[in-house]
This record gives structure tokens, C-alpha cells and sequence, in this order.
């Protein structure tokens, strides 16, 4: 029998381990054979301890402050194995610099980089890979539009494309051709290759975050 533990803190700017202030639920899903498989964690260090033999994929859904629903959701797995007595895997998520409540904490352990220079880093590559993607694709899968979808994303705001990102890799399948670059701030993505109902999900969301 194997007695584990798995907890979860960030590192700050300079890649020291803090305290993931930021989160304000994390959510780990268990193999089914645990009692209460489903643990909903509020608190860092956001730990949880259990003991058995078995090695898994853990799905971990962590919420950020200041952001209602689904919107402050960020999913990633954690590789549960033990060829190793302890070991760090670090995931990197996509966070808001529009959320002063977010910024406020994250200041408190480093800091925070300027959401302009970010903005514009972010839109010039945006408006480069769209267009790419808009004369590759075909123009239109199933019922959507899909020159009309690649418009309307360039028309987003920084925190809509930051929804948008997730929402793709949330859906992310085999068949799929994106590309997530965590270490240049990259996303690209062939929206040909998504599937049909992820696509109306896109397009619905752009309508309702564009519409005049």
C-alpha cells in the first residue's frame, strides 16, 4: 500500500514556489474506487492525501478569484505514479490582466506584467494567426461561417480570447490541429478541424461579446 499526497502552489515571476493564492477552488477527480472520488478543495495548499496501489490520470479543475462560473475554470490532468518519491509537474494557465482582484494577488508574491504590453504582443500575433487560418480554411463547416467566426475573434477583447482558448482546449480531441505555446504566449489553431458543435459554441460566444 502507497501513502500519497498531492498539493498545488504557482511559481511567481521569478519561478519561486508560492502559495497559489489566485485559485479559490480546486477540484480533483479520484480513480471511483476512492470513497468520495470527487474532492472540492478551498483552501491552499489545496492537498489531498490518500493511500492504494494504483497509478492514474487525475483531472484537476482549479478556479480563479474574481471570476464568475465556468469563466474562471482552468482544467488540466496530473499524473499520479510512483517511480519517483516526490516530484513536481508544472501546468501553465492562462490568466486575465483586467481583474484587479487577480492582480492584486498576484502582486503580492511578484510581478505583474504590464497589460498593455501583453495586449499588444497578444493582438498582433491574434490578428496574424487568424488571418492565416481564415485563407486555409474552407468557408464554411456544417452550419458555421467560418471566415465570419475567424473575423469575429479578432474582434474580441483580451479576456474573451483567453475564454475562447480554454474553451477549445477544455474540448481538445485527437482530431484537432492547435497548438498552445505556453513559452511564447502562442495559440494557434485550424478551425477546420474542430468539431461542429465546438464551433457553434465559438460562434455563439463571439455573437454575444461582439454584437453592437
Amino acid at each position: 500500500m502507497r501513502q500519497w499526497l498531492i498539493e498545488i502552489t504557482m511559481l511567481n515571476d521569478v519561478g519561486a514556489v508560492v502559495p497559489a493564492n489566485i485559485l479559490d477552488k480546486v477540484t480533483y477527480t479520484l480513480h471511483p474506487t476512492f470513497a468520495n472520488p470527487i474532492r472540492a478543495l478551498k483552501q491552499p495548499p489545496f492537498k489531498v492525501e490518500e493511500q492504494g496501489w494504483g497509478e492514474f490520470d487525475i483531472p484537476i479543475a482549479v478556479h480563479l478569484v474574481g471570476i464568475p462560473g465556468k469563466l474562471g475554470e482552468r482544467k488540466f490532468n496530473h499524473d499520479l505514479n510512483f517511480l519517483q518519491e516526490t516530484y513536481t509537474v508544472d501546468h501553465e494557465i492562462t490568466i486575465p490582466l483586467k481583474n484587479a482582484q487577480l492582480n492584486k494577488l498576484l502582486a503580492e508574491t511578484g510581478s505583474v506584467p504590464s497589460e498593455g504590453d501583453a495586449k499588444r504582443k497578444n493582438d498582433s500575433e491574434v490578428q496574424a494567426k487568424l488571418k492565416k487560418l481564415k485563407s486555409a480554411a474552407s468557408a464554411t463547416k456544417g452550419s458555421v461561417d467560418l471566415e465570419k467566426l475567424a473575423k469575429g475573434l479578432t474582434l474580441l477583447s483580451e479576456d474573451d480570447l483567453i475564454t475562447i482558448v480554454q474553451m477549445v482546449t477544455d474540448n481538445r480531441t485527437s482530431d484537432m490541429n492547435i497548438k498552445n505555446d505556453f513559452e511564447h504566449g502562442e495559440f494557434t489553431m485550424d478551425l477546420y478541424t474542430l468539431p461542429e458543435l465546438l464551433l457553434k459554441s465559438l460562434w455563439d460566444y463571439v455573437q454575444r461579446h461582439t454584437a453592437a
